[in-house]
């Protein structure tokens, strides 16, 4: 193990910065988390596996291809723990946007890159990554578009809707891969494969035997049912069309549509309170997706009174930040019961960013975002091994000094 000594040198420097992304890209925003990757060392890349076994029972992308992860055995202390990653990038909601995308690496594993990075808490790097960089490292493709939940088809517009197996090909195919004989589990994910970590949590924990330690991270997945700034629903009406054409009512959490309807049981603020196996949540208060697209999208904005504030947080009016600040409020409501529980985990951040455990300058750097001095590695490592409590939650936008935020062109 490395000497963490040199953490407490850093971490009181001012450090603020923003990345830019075209706004073109922001739909896409989550599959580029890796990509603002600032490691010393050039990627660890690690290559593509086919589900050669998953054709059989019906678990394929959108356009009919196989589903895929990519895999790092781990070693030494680590041989017999497991993390495993879902992937994210976003959702379709209706046939023509499940259309397009089974032209891409998100529908279609025909597109898919034949090796990703393995950066932030998939690192191989004990420098970059302290607690997990010498466990097995899998990354699940994401290319269903329902968070792994779905389960249906439209023969019509040949599309698959088969998430719900797509993950139960790639766990089993992992368990005869030697995860069956995990000490140490845990389930991740950011964005929709945030969501989709809460989702499966406790299917996880099911897999395995209950001396073994199972526990969920979920980076950025915390999407609320907040009202836009048109007075409406757009995410929710969003998801409504996600869980109905996709069919993903039947594999959604039964402790919560046993009294909600399926599309409140998409949104982790009515499912995160039933989970039994231990949970980090790890958000930024003022997640740049949502903002982007979900509280203040272009067609609820025609006058475009918000068109600079979403891109750039240091544009936004004092009235803005208000309603973002409101925003924040409705976060912190909806984790106030979860965090009571002695074995989950919070890490709520006061920065204008969106996934921060698969990018390493937000995961583990000399100037990585912290809350009273601790990264967020250190803190999701002191969480899962149980070395501290870890419940922090940042003072409101601007006191953080130490984001990284996200602007957009």
């Amino acid at each position: 193990m490395v000497n963490l000594s040199w953490v407490c040198i850093v971490i009181g420097l001012v450090y603020v910065d923003a990345y830019h992304i075209n706004e073109t890209e922001l739909s896409i925003l989550e599959a580029h988390e890796a990509s603002f990757s600032f490691a010393v060392n050039q990627p660890h890349m690690v290559g593509i596996t086919f589900i050669q076994s998953a054709a059989a029972k019906g678990a394929v992308c959108l356009d009919g291809t196989l589903p895929a992860y990519h895999f790092d055995r781990g070693y030494g202390s680590g041989a017999n723990s497991w993390l495993v990653n879902l992937e994210g990038g976003g959702w379709c909601n209706n046939v023509r946007s499940c259309v397009y995308r089974k032209t891409t690496r998100r529908g279609s594993s025909k597109y898919m890159e034949k090796s990703l990075p393995f950066t932030g808490i998939l690192s191989n790097s004990p420098q970059e990554n302290p607690d997990f960089f010498n466990w097995n490292r899998v990354k699940i493709r994401y290319c269903d578009g329902a968070s792994f939940t779905g389960d249906s088809e439209d023969r019509a517009a040949q599309l698959q809707f088969r998430g719900q197996r797509i993950w139960l090909a790639a766990i089993e195919d992992l368990m005869s891969k030697g995860m069956r004989f995990a000490k140490q589990a845990l389930l991740s994910g950011c964005s929709a494969g945030g969501l989709a970590t809460i989702l499966h949590c406790d299917e996880f924990r099911g897999l395995f035997p209950g001396t073994t330690k199972v526990k969920c991270l979920s980076d950025a997945g915390l999407f609320l049912n907040a009202v836009d700034v048109a007075g409406g629903h757009t995410l929710r009406n969003f998801f409504n069309g996600v869980v109905t054409l996709q069919g993903a009512q039947k594999n959604l959490p039964r402790s919560c549509t046993n009294h909600l309807d399926p599309t409140s049981c998409f949104f982790p603020e009515n499912l995160i309170a039933s989970i039994k196996t231990p949970l980090f949540i790890l958000n930024t208060a003022y997640d740049s997706w949502q903002i982007q697209s979900s509280l203040a999208p272009p067609s609820d904005d025609p006058h475009g009174y918000w068109h600079d504030c979403r891109l750039n947080h240091a544009k936004c009016t004092g009235p803005q930040i208000q309603f973002l600040q409101g925003f924040r409020n409705h976060m912190l409501n909806v984790v106030r019961g979860f965090s009571r529980s002695n074995q989950n985990g919070l890490f709520i951040n006061s920065c204008f960013a969106h996934c921060q455990s698969e990018r390493q300058d937000t995961w583990f750097a000399d100037n990585s975002p912290v809350i009273g001095n601790k990264a967020i590695a250190l803190a999701v490592g002191d969480w899962y091994f149980n070395r501290a409590v870890c419940k922090d939650i940042d003072c409101p936008y601007p006191c953080d000094n130490t984001c990284h935020h996200l602007v957009f062109r």
